[in-house]
């Protein structure tokens, strides 16, 4: 089996094919090829995940080429990890909504909409090369930011995707852990979309079978809990639910903006890691993952994609993920296009999302209210124009006030010039 990776040349790259080395039995891969077009980082890369391959007695080949073309030939599944612009647009994502009093970040908000006015022309481009010469019949695992806006663009144009975030798995690992269960006892009630989730409810099989845990949770572990998320434990107590991290942007938004106004940007943290990583990287010396990964960022982005990819190309029964597919009526109150963020079982013909309680109005509001900005957010990243960013900006909740909107849209627009073909005319 061939697996690619677009954006190979990122250093989260050795955190997937660390997994893959130690999940030889799971995913059969005898080739890895990593596409980038920075050679620098493609051949540091590319040389470390050899290396922690040949260390673990896996004996699959890691490829590199700039050639999307040459990467994609063959390919049983393709997965997208890439960032348009680098960190220096990122450093941009998280800084210029601060003029308007507005939260700074690279998934959410104005900033996650310039990520996405970047990033989908270049994911459908990258999509269209795949499917003319892999086939139709190749998967697309989107890890891309922000995951729900840029799967979306894909399952539109009809390609075969599924798009993957972190966050669950992440969540289940750590409940594993204080629960002092094997991983795959815990299974979340994980509902919303890519960034905006809660756990509803945590299920731990038992003999006797599943037991819910969410109570003991907010309970005997809420501290825990309480710092994990960046949430009042009262207020989860309240909700009987455990919110991602990411809403912290919405339900604390003046104390996280405080706190970016007096604190670097989180670009600006990574730049240094990622150099302290590629150093590693260089060393001949270094075969295994090193420590400092974990300062990246993407904890179990590994473990995710491994299984997923399994689930989609292994041909057996079908199997039970967190991830981002198409709605088709599993939230009522949505759209069936819209892309959410649930359980469903996957197999090689796709993600079916499962059925979905009832969703509280505490929830169902804020997530509505969401889905709105992404069919505006996608529509002004495909068809361009600035009076459409100024729109799908009026739209998010986190800006919502129309003089902010228009402002935002043209700090925006002039930021981006350069990655934005029709705002240079």
């Amino acid at each position: 089996m061939r697996l690619t990776v677009v954006g190979g040349g990122s250093t989260y790259t050795p955190e997937l094919v660390d997994g893959i080395a130690g999940r030889r039995a799971s995913l059969d891969v005898d080739e890895i090829v990593l596409v980038d077009p920075d050679t620098h980082r493609l051949r540091i890369v590319g040389s470390f995940c050899q290396r922690l391959l040949d260390h673990a007695g896996h004996p699959a080949k890691v490829l590199t080429t700039t050639s999307l073309e040459q990467g994609a030939e063959g390919a049983s599944a393709v997965l997208l990890q890439l960032r348009v612009g680098g960190q220096k647009a990122r450093r941009s994502d998280e800084t210029f909504p601060h003029a308007c009093g507005c939260i700074g970040q690279e998934t959410t908000g104005a900033g996650g909409l310039a990520k996405a006015l970047r990033t989908v022309p270049v994911v459908l481009d990258i999509a269209r090369t795949v499917r003319r010469v892999a086939g139709e019949d190749t998967w697309i695992v989107n890890f891309t930011n922000p995951v729900g806006i840029v799967t979306r663009a894909l399952l539109e144009e009809g390609h075969k995707a599924v798009g993957l975030c972190n966050v669950a798995i992440g969540l289940q690992r750590k409940f594993a852990a204080w629960f002092g269960v094997d991983t795959n006892a815990v299974r979340l009630d994980h509902i919303g979309l890519n960034h905006l989730t809660w756990e509803r409810g945590v299920q731990v099989s038992t003999p006797d079978g599943p037991v819910e845990r969410i109570g003991d949770l907010l309970g005997e572990f809420g501290r825990r809990v309480a710092d994990e998320i960046s949430a009042p434990l009262d207020w989860m107590r309240r909700m009987n639910a455990i919110p991602s991290y990411y809403l912290k942007y919405y339900y604390a938004h003046d104390d996280v903006l405080a706190d970016q106004l007096e604190s670097p940007p989180r670009a600006d943290v990574v730049i240094e890691v990622e150099n302290e990583l590629l150093s590693q990287y260089a060393d001949p010396d270094v075969v295994t993952k090193p420590e400092s990964l974990a300062k990246r960022g993407g904890a179990y982005y590994s473990e995710a994609a491994v299984q997923l990819v399994h689930a989609l190309t292994a041909g057996g029964p079908a199997e039970e993920h967190v991830v981002n597919v198409r709605n088709n009526g599993a939230m009522p109150f949505l759209p069936d296009d819209a892309v959410i963020e649930v359980p469903a079982t996957v197999d090689g013909k796709g993600a079916a999302p499962l059925p979905v309680k009832p969703v509280e109005p505490r929830f169902s509001g804020l997530i509505s209210h969401v889905t709105a900005y992404e069919f505006l957010a996608l529509e002004a990243a495909r068809k361009g124009g600035r009076d459409r960013v100024a729109d799908a900006l009026l739209a998010h909740p986190l800006v919502g006030q129309y003089a902010i909107a228009d402002r935002l849209a043209d700090d925006l627009v002039a930021a981006n010039r350069a990655d934005l073909p029709w705002a240079a005319v």
